[in-house]
């Protein structure tokens, strides 16, 4: 059975970031609130933590994970930014928002989209999931944790520890989060193109 952590939402105490963070270096599968939905993230260079996770969402080698980061220059190193998406990427970071775009030769082949070279990078406004990022120093490998045959994200952090307990290694209960996933904005070319309509408003930049 996984370890069950609760967290101030606000205030998360150092010691249980440190241990959050030491399971996520030690191979850990593990799942954590952001300001989106939860989500369930191993470490960046971890491909048996990075199988286990697909096997839990029931998701094939062709699905593109998401990068999340703890800022925007860490984002920046992860990514290809020419300056009218930089200017985007300011405006809406942090914030529930998804960013697909050219990877940088820092991201491993096995993480971008095979064809287009892109990767999904995100840096959450939620204090969890910011001093988590903070303290491992770079990105989580992540996604949202919607389980295979559901349409809505888990949203109780007791009814994960039923349902798939076994099957991850922490569950960090940060309180409640959102049942929306984060909008997502194609930036690859710089002109911002809405993929996916969700939590985060783009409105402004969107023609």
């Amino acid at each position: 059975m996984s370890e069950y952590l609760e967290v101030h939402p606000i205030n998360p105490d150092r010691r249980s970031i440190r241990r959050i963070v030491e399971a996520l270096r030690g191979g850990a599968v593990v799942v954590y609130p952001t300001d989106s939905t939860y989500a369930v993230g191993c470490h960046l260079g971890d491909k048996a933590a990075l199988e286990r996770i697909r096997r839990l969402r029931g998701l094939s080698d062709k699905h593109n994970f998401t990068l999340m980061c703890n800022d925007l220059s860490e984002l920046a190193v992860y990514a290809q930014v020419n300056n009218s998406a930089f200017r985007i990427l300011k405006a809406l970071t942090p914030g529930a928002f998804t960013f697909v775009l050219k990877a940088s030769p820092e991201v491993p082949k096995r993480l971008m989209h095979p064809k287009r070279r892109t990767i999904g990078l995100r840096v959450p406004d939620n204090p969890v999931a910011i001093a988590i990022l903070a303290e491992m120093g770079e990105p989580l490998l992540t996604t949202s944790l919607i389980l295979p045959g559901e349409e809505s994200p888990m949203l109780d952090p007791y009814e994960m520890r039923e349902r798939i307990g076994k099957q991850v290694d922490l569950i960090v209960d940060g309180g409640s989060c959102s049942d929306t996933a984060t909008t997502m904005l194609d930036l690859t070319e710089g002109v911002p193109v809405l993929m996916r309509e969700g939590r985060g408003d783009a409105s402004e930049f969107l023609v």
